[in-house]
């Protein structure tokens, strides 16, 4: 089968090749898939390049979601079987035409879902999600705050928010991006790109909100954005920390947080199929629920096909990308 195989750590994706390797092994408990489209995150620039928290051994395959056809199923395997169109997400393995996973990796997805938005809804619809509902707390009706709203992440979160039933106050540093999150459902648009970020976004959310301030705040940036966002929370309102795409991390003054009841919670994906799958599978069944209803739409920017990979790596490392970025496989 066809694969982009790392064999040494880079920052460089030029340096890595698609070759032609040994098809996976299926397990008792496995399930083969036909990978049709992959999407690329920015964990996995992270993991080519050595940096990553969870690094595994050169060489390995990159790649943590998937859609494609399955195969092929273990003995043991009960809910899925051949013909049927899955997404799967993993730690690695999926710039592959073919990857074999667990039954509790693979999850069913309507027939009518092309396999690009698919695999454009693994990783960072799941992230939104968990964080939007899990660890954010959201209750219908409230104000979600959403930085680096025109990221995967954020566009996730932005469209799943309002398909959930909130207000959406989405945070961007461009009239491009502030077009992409509109299209996606936001209510209002938080400009980050102003000076004076701390006094701007309080105005901004003060005006948004009649003074109240937002809910809940989820944020995959850090940096100097938190620490402006953080403060137009209102009183019991939750804060989502995602990644720190800015490269700071931020610190938390836990007298603010006394002093209007807020929580700060963590969100790091890989937590849940560790030790909940089960809430894994009902997310994954949540989401296609709101793609049939129309509210998810995954924003894709550009498709590529898996010889071209390393174009694909380099686009989303000039961090210009709306949306997602897919590998399309034949």
């Amino acid at each position: 089968m066809k694969a982009v195989v790392i064999r040494q750590f880079s920052e460089d994706p030029r340096i890595h090749r698609v070759e032609e390797v040994t098809d996976p092994v299926v397990g008792p408990d496995d399930v083969l898939i036909s990978v049709k489209a992959a999407s690329i995150n920015f964990p996995d620039l992270l993991v080519m390049s050595g940096k990553y928290q969870v690094l595994p051994e050169p060489p390995f395959i990159p790649g943590k979601d998937a859609a494609g056809i399955v195969e092929a199923v273990g003995a043991n395997v009960s809910s899925l079987k051949s013909g049927d169109h899955v997404v799967a997400q993993v730690e690695n393995g999926c710039f592959a035409s073919r990857l074999s996973v667990p039954q509790a990796s693979a999850h069913k997805i309507p027939t009518e879902m092309p396999f690009v938005d698919a695999a454009a809804m693994g990783l960072v619809y799941q992230t939104a999600f968990f964080a939007l509902t899990d660890r954010g707390g959201f209750r219908k009706g409230e104000t979600v705050l959403i930085s680096g709203a025109a990221g995967g992440v954020g566009l996730a979160a932005v469209q799943i928010a309002k398909g959930l039933g909130a207000k959406v106050l989405a945070g961007v540093t461009s009239e491009a991006q502030a077009e992409a999150v509109r299209q996606s459902g936001a209510d209002e648009v938080i400009d980050l790109s102003v000076p004076n970020l701390p006094e701007s976004v309080r105005a901004q959310v003060h005006r948004a909100t009649d003074g109240k301030g937002a809910d809940v705040f989820l944020d995959p940036v850090g940096g100097d954005v938190f620490d402006a966002c953080i403060r137009q929370l209102a009183r019991r309102g939750r804060a989502v920390i995602i990644g720190f795409a800015a490269g700071k991390i931020p610190v938390i003054k836990g007298s603010y947080l006394l002093l209007k009841n807020i929580s700060v919670a963590g969100m790091q994906w890989t937590d849940y199929p560790m030790h909940s799958p089960e809430l894994v599978a009902e997310a994954q069944a949540k989401l296609n629920q709101l793609y049939q209803q129309g509210f998810v739409r995954p924003r894709v920017m550009q498709t590529f096909p898996l010889e071209s990979f390393a174009d694909a790596a380099a686009r989303l490392a000039s961090r210009g990308v709306i949306g997602k970025l897919v590998l399309t496989i034949r």
